[in-house]
């Protein structure tokens, strides 16, 4: 649903000299583009770029309702969606309804509740989108992201996003804070690849029964590298407890996120925290004199705590 709060003149949509464009050869010239881009683009032309503004944002409902306003020029509008870019096109698009006045063209915005991936590439899904349009399909709760960790220098950022769905974690690195929720968002869709959208199943019968890696299991494990540890000293010099906390992973079904701490330890070391995705999940400290020795140093410190639990009885 869209509509426009207040209308006034547009400013002229055709001009007759060398710098001429029209609103409506720039969307039949360009039919691929969205309401947004389309509007910044006469923005732009026009030296009235587009504001856009959050009137109201409705998450804590079943299907989550965002409205957003915008204002380019005189024109005002307001549009309606289950998510802010959902909201934010349709806000632009009857803007350009406006603009274009009784041009025959009309812009199709889609329904994020009814995705078609087979007619769009797979590079430009929007994988945050889509766990959240799922978690709504299904009926669980929408996902939630956490900014667990900011560090690298000035010119190379590194940010580490949690995802949590449920009961259940990820984690995503990246460049930006953007692009480490898109990678942990798409760690559970990778996850969930064989759900199919007709029917309606629990977020544990996805995932399975069995909660992973438990210390029931690690006692239990039948697995080579999970019964060497139990036979070693883990204090032999020169040992690669980064690898070794790898292999064992690899066996036993988790994952291993390093947080390195930017602030230096009271005695001046470098911190890092080892995270398993054990059930449940297991933290362990680790300092050296850089963020290598302290990655290993948590590595190694996981190791003993794994050994102390799988010998257990």
């Amino acid at each position: 649903m869209s509509h426009s709060r207040h209308r006034a003149e547009a400013p002229p949509l055709e001009r007759e000299d060398s710098g001429t464009f029209s609103l409506g050869k720039m969307i039949t010239a360009k039919p691929g583009k969205t309401p947004i881009q389309v509007l910044h683009e006469y923005g732009m032309k026009t030296k009235n770029i587009p504001v856009y503004e959050c009137e109201r944002s409705d998450v804590q409902i079943h299907v989550p309702t965002f409205t957003f306003r915008v204002t380019v020029g005189d024109i005002t509008c307001t549009g309606e969606g289950t998510s802010k870019k959902l909201a934010k096109h349709r806000a632009a698009e009857a803007a350009i309804n406006i603009l274009k006045a009784n041009a025959s063209i009309c812009f199709a915005v889609p329904d994020p509740l009814m995705p078609d991936p087979s007619k769009q590439p797979k590079n430009q899904l929007n994988p945050i989108g889509s766990l959240q349009e799922l978690a709504i399909h299904h009926g669980w709760r929408l996902p939630e992201y956490t900014l667990s960790q900011e560090g690298g220098p000035a010119h190379k950022r590194e940010y580490t996003t949690i995802c949590k769905l449920e009961s259940f974690m990820e984690t995503g690195k990246g460049a930006s804070k953007k692009q480490a929720k898109r990678n942990a968002a798409e760690k559970f869709l990778a996850k969930f690849s064989n759900i199919s959208p007709e029917n309606h199943i629990s977020l544990t019968n996805v995932v399975g029964h069995s909660l992973g890696c438990t210390w029931h299991s690690l006692r239990n494990s039948p697995g080579e590298k999970i019964n060497l540890l139990k036979r070693s000293l883990l204090s032999l010099p020169n040992t690669d407890y980064i690898q070794l906390l790898s292999e064992i992973a690899k066996e036993q079904g988790f994952n291993i996120t390093y947080l390195d701490i930017e602030e230096l330890s009271a005695n001046g070391q470098y911190q890092c925290l080892a995270e398993l995705s054990t059930s449940p999940i297991t933290v362990c400290h680790g300092s050296g004199i850089s963020c290598g020795n302290a990655q290993s140093d948590a590595a190694h410190n996981a190791l003993q705590y794994l050994k102390i639990i799988a010998e257990r009885k």
